[in-house]
């Protein structure tokens, strides 16, 4: 037969748990606690305390035997419920995250993670948030080798940053391809519990190119759509560029690389417009060509999910589309300079550096 604990208070332990049974500001759950071994302490049975309480004799063994076991600290606070937590290594985590790869795959995810290092998912998660570790994201990145760099970076952050007096700076470029697609099938429209549908194949009905000059200082865009994009193209859109236009501005014009800038006719055109200054973006840098931020913008606002039964009506959607941003247009802040950048690319150059060497040896 099993005997419950005797217990027996000192003066200072009676008034310390007679005082938590009195208390308004200890828990309920403490001061109850505090009258179940005061009650014990004067000789009471179990069964006799937890029909004076108004409990269950088995929460009477329980907290008793905590008390003669651990004293106050036995009955302040709960046994942890469950098995315990395994702890993560977390710089073995971080280390097998950005120095290595699971079998047969090209990144970890969280599930081959936790089955890895024995451990839930949901912990692989949390830790990977909390060190910045995201290999399910992947970025698009290539340094430039061009060997002019520093000089065109140096000279298209500075027209952003401190363009020109009595001046317009331009950011120029075309998006070409771009594809007139209808759907096989009409999509669903979006709805409460629903998202809007859209078929993932598609009808090819032919392809435009938009040429567009972005203001740097007010954000609005000159642009015009064409069939191809040879230096025929690139002329004419200059040609409108310099029509719409202010007459007593001077015009820098920011491009990239590409042929059709550079023909031996537009040179020569460019020539007899003085007002016009180009200014070049370094190899694989168009990044620094503000203009493709504008192009990310019209693709995710009105491309993607168009739907274009044909060339005119994805023109007549361009169109409508540069109206209305040239109605409240908003420029875009460049806000890194030249030196922040350059010390980026130093970094990442020194790591490829590195990294090539490793992989030779």
């Amino acid at each position: 037969m099993r005997v419950a604990p005797k217990i027996v208070l000192s003066e200072e332990e009676r008034g310390e748990l007679t005082k938590l049974s009195r208390s308004r500001r200890a828990s309920v759950r403490l001061a109850e606690r505090a009258r179940i071994v005061l009650l014990a302490a004067d000789g009471m049975r179990n069964d006799e305390i937890a029909d004076q309480l108004g409990i269950g004799r088995v929460q009477v063994s329980r907290w008793r035997g905590r008390y003669a076991k651990s004293r106050l600290a036995g009955i302040e606070r709960d046994l942890p419920r469950g098995a315990p937590p395994v702890k993560v290594d977390v710089a073995r985590l971080v280390e097998l995250t950005t120095q290595s790869t699971p079998e047969a795959a090209t990144h970890w995810s969280t599930r081959k993670m936790a089955a890895e290092l024995g451990v839930s998912a949901a912990s692989i998660s949390r830790h990977w948030r909390a060190n910045g570790v995201k290999p399910h994201l992947v970025r698009g990145f290539k340094v430039s080798r061009d060997p002019r760099f520093v000089e065109k970076l140096e000279d298209i952050v500075g027209l952003y940053m401190s363009p020109p007096g009595h001046a317009l700076v331009l950011c120029c470029d075309e998006k070409s391809q771009v594809q007139a697609l209808d759907r096989t099938q009409p999509g669903l429209p979006l709805k409460k519990g629903r998202a809007a549908t859209m078929t993932h194949d598609y009808k090819r009905n032919g392809t435009t190119t938009l040429f567009a000059a972005l203001n740097v200082l007010d954000g609005s865009v000159i642009a015009q759509c064409e069939q191809q994009h040879r230096h025929t193209e690139w002329l004419k859109f200059l040609r409108k560029i310099d029509r719409e236009t202010p007459k007593d501005k001077a015009l820098h014009l920011i491009a990239d690389n590409y042929a059709t800038h550079k023909h031996p006719v537009v040179q020569e055109w460019l020539a007899k417009h003085p007002r016009i200054q180009m200014h070049f973006t370094p190899t694989s840098a168009s990044w620094l060509n503000m203009v493709e931020r504008f192009f990310r913008d019209i693709t995710t606002e009105r491309l993607r999910r168009g739907v274009f039964t044909s060339v005119p009506a994805l023109v007549s959607a361009i169109d409508d589309y540069i109206a209305h941003h040239n109605t409240k247009p908003k420029p875009f802040i460049w806000t890194k300079s030249a030196r922040d950048i350059l010390q980026k690319v130093i970094r990442a150059n020194s790591r490829l550096s590195a990294k090539q060497n490793a992989t030779l040896h």
